[in-house]
């Protein structure tokens, strides 16, 4: 594990593994840098240099701060460019799941000059006003939930609540027969204020709810430009496969590729495609 360079005040904790054409992995919530424990080795072994940060607080990186707006898209994106910058990255692929594939689409935007491509399942955009029907919401509520201060009673420092919450999550979002491996996550995330860190990216506005409701599709000139691969699950509770329907209207170079079997997690849940992806792009 190394530290980057101070951004805002806060440091990545990442690693870095491999040589050849560079490739970073944003991990999602809730997890940290170990949710592509199994995808980066692939990675070097097909002759990749892989970055894996662990996000604004997250991990092992720092969370000093208690302003949300510290750990939206803009913030999380301006330390994972300057890593990119800082360890002289020469036009690396972003891949990402959640909100690393949030993050990873907000740097597409503001400095394509900087990436090759992307490859990132959901969330993303098209989804509109369909995240207020009812079958939505009664997936979504977590969200609205972590924007309440009684989650800091509830759940932080609380290894139990904090190994049961996790638990719901990892098993509810997941493909079949996915068996979560929660113990280093309960570890980490149950430590005083660092629950409390996690959730700071739906307070900061950042999270699908508020984000799709307020998203209007661009004129074609002002889409994602850089090469992008989709990849959208079979059996993600949280993003059907019919809102797959309008990628075309925010990416201008875009392949959609459907994975079967498989839930929210792409990392943990299909890292063999995901490499082939990554590698392919």
């Amino acid at each position: 594990m190394e530290l980057s360079a101070e951004v805002d005040g806060f440091r990545l904790a990442y690693d870095r593994d491999g040589e050849g054409p560079a490739v970073v992995l944003l991990h999602g919530w809730p997890g940290d840098r170990t949710d592509h424990r199994l995808l980066a080795p692939l990675l070097v072994e097909r002759g990749c240099e892989v970055v894996v940060p662990d996000l604004r607080g997250f991990g092992e990186s720092d969370s000093l701060s208690t302003d949300p707006k510290q750990y939206g898209v803009d913030a999380q994106a301006k330390s994972v460019v300057a890593l990119v910058e800082e360890l002289g990255l020469e036009r690396p692929v972003l891949a990402g799941y959640d909100i690393g594939s949030r993050i990873a689409q907000g740097i597409a935007r503001t400095r394509p000059d900087l990436i090759e491509g992307l490859v990132v399942a959901p969330p993303l955009p098209g989804i509109g006003k369909r995240v207020f029907s009812e079958q939505a919401q009664a997936e979504f509520w977590y969200q609205a939930f972590h924007r309440l201060p009684v989650i800091e009673e509830l759940i932080d420092g609380n290894p139990a609540a904090v190994r049961s919450y996790l638990r719901h999550f990892w098993t509810h979002w997941s493909g079949p027969g996915f068996e979560p491996e929660l113990d280093h996550l309960v570890e980490v995330y149950s430590a005083p204020g660092a629950f409390t860190a996690s959730i700071q990216w739906y307070r900061a506005g950042a999270g699908s709810v508020a984000v799709s409701a307020a998203e209007t599709a661009p004129p074609s000139y002002d889409r994602i430009a850089v090469p992008t691969v989709v990849l959208w699950p079979e059996f993600d509770p949280l993003f059907p496969r019919a809102w797959s329907d309008r990628v075309d209207d925010f990416f201008s170079d875009v392949r959609l590729r459907h994975v079967a079997g498989a839930g929210h997690y792409a990392p943990l849940e299909y890292p063999e495609i995901l490499a082939e992806e990554i590698v392919g792009l």
